[in-house]
């Protein structure tokens, strides 16, 4: 799935934003000069039992909590995927590059209830060089993802 064709054939308004090479979120979000709250870093994990993953999106500026996560999703544990596992769920993205649309890789999406505050968010596209700036709102109603508490 390429974030802008998906995002355009959506009829969503964004903004594609490039930058220098970035494979960290707060490192994107110093080079893009935008706020580490309003910078959604996406994470891929993995039920403990390996039946199934789930995109965690959250501020750049935290981390993922998982005893948290796992209760939201409603499993008994999760677990950070590897960088080969997010590439072989995303096989159209650059290896580590994970956009925050689980649900175009049938994946349940869990957002941080930090990012839902924010007017805007930012967050990586397919490669490590561009970044898209859209509304939380239209996010969330694109996605619909599950909200919550579980950044730290």
């Amino acid at each position: 799935m390429k974030v802008a064709e998906f995002l355009k054939n959506h009829q969503v308004d964004f903004e594609m934003m490039s930058h220098p090479r970035t494979f960290e979120a707060q490192r994107m979000a110093h080079e893009l000069h935008v706020s580490g709250r309003e910078v959604a870093k996406t994470v891929l994990l993995k039920r403990d039992d390996g039946s199934s993953f789930v995109v965690a999106v959250l501020p750049a500026n935290t981390s993922v909590d998982l005893d948290r996560a796992s209760q939201l999703v409603g499993v008994s544990g999760l677990q950070l995927a590897s960088e080969n596992e997010v590439s072989q769920q995303c096989p159209d993205c650059e290896t580590g590059a994970l956009p925050p649309f689980g649900s175009q890789y049938e994946m349940k999406t869990i957002v941080d209830d930090r990012l839902a505050d924010e007017d805007e968010i930012v967050f990586e596209a397919n490669t490590h060089e561009e970044a898209v700036r859209m509304k939380f709102a239209d996010f969330r109603q694109l996605e619909q993802p599950l909200v919550g508490n579980f950044a730290i």
